[in-house]
This record gives structure tokens, C-alpha cells and sequence, in this order.
């Protein structure tokens, strides 16, 4: 019998570690996501707020301040509009009127703040999503005209 129940207590055991790993990686990849939104679904409200994600659009011509380091602009997927803050860098290919994706947190007031401004090699880089959705919101707008 003794033997019975230390294979049964290994066996419980082994399920428990096993059970805690699993649970501990879930929790590491569900944190490691980051969402892709484009300014119509932050707009929507369907944005979570206080977690990172990226947001991808067009830089808004006209939109672009820089201050130093401290830089403005504004993403658009030409239906709707979300001001960006970003401190650091940007990298060469960043320009007003080309795609753009930036990794971020929406603060309070619909603010992005920026942590990282993403580009391709290709400076006619823009993620499908964005392509989509920008294709879309002209759609709705075009549909929308009288």
C-alpha cells in the first residue's frame, strides 16, 4: 500500500507542476500580445486602455511637431484621427502621408503615447491591416456622401 500511494502522491504531483508550467506560459505569451488597432476601432472604443498595443495608419500630412527629442503627429486611417507622443528617434523612413505602426499606450484622453515607431526597409511599407482598414474607412466615408 505504501508504495501505491508515494506513486499516487508522485502522479498528483506531477499533474500540479505540470498544471502550474502550463498556466505560467499562457500567462507569459496572453502578455506578450500585442494588438493591432487602426484610429477608427480607438475611436469605437474598442481599444484597450492601459495595455500596450500597436496602432497603424498613415501619418496625417500637416500633422507632424517636432520639440528636441519630444515628437507630435497624428495617425489616420482617413476616417478618424488619433494624436501620437513620441520621445526618441524616429527612424529614417518616417514621413508625413506614408504608413506608419507605432507600439504604444492610449492614455486618458485619447492621447497615444508611443513607446516604439515602427518601419520597414520599404518605404512604401504598410502593414495589410492598415491597408484594409484604410480602404475601408473610405469606403464608408464614400458611401456616407450624399
Amino acid at each position: 500500500m505504501k508504495a501505491r500511494r508515494r506513486r499516487g502522491a508522485l502522479i498528483v504531483g506531477g499533474l500540479a507542476a505540470l498544471g502550474l508550467a502550463s498556466a505560467l506560459v499562457l500567462h507569459a505569451l496572453n502578455s506578450a500580445i500585442e494588438l493591432y488597432v487602426t484610429p477608427t476601432q480607438i475611436a469605437d472604443g474598442d481599444a484597450p486602455h492601459a495595455a500596450l498595443f500597436r496602432l497603424g495608419g498613415l501619418v496625417e500630412r500637416g500633422s507632424l511637431q517636432e520639440h528636441g527629442t519630444s515628437v507630435r503627429f497624428v495617425v489616420t486611417d482617413t476616417a478618424r484621427q488619433v494624436p501620437v507622443v513620441y520621445s526618441g528617434i524616429l527612424p529614417d523612413l518616417f514621413a508625413q502621408g506614408r504608413g506608419v505602426v507605432v507600439q504604444g499606450t492610449l492614455g486618458p484622453h485619447g492621447t497615444f503615447h508611443a513607446t516604439q515607431v515602427l518601419a520597414k526597409h520599404s518605404a512604401n511599407y504598410m502593414p495589410p491591416e492598415a491597408r484594409n482598414a484604410i480602404a475601408q474607412a473610405q469606403r464608408m466615408q464614400e458611401e456616407a456622401r450624399p
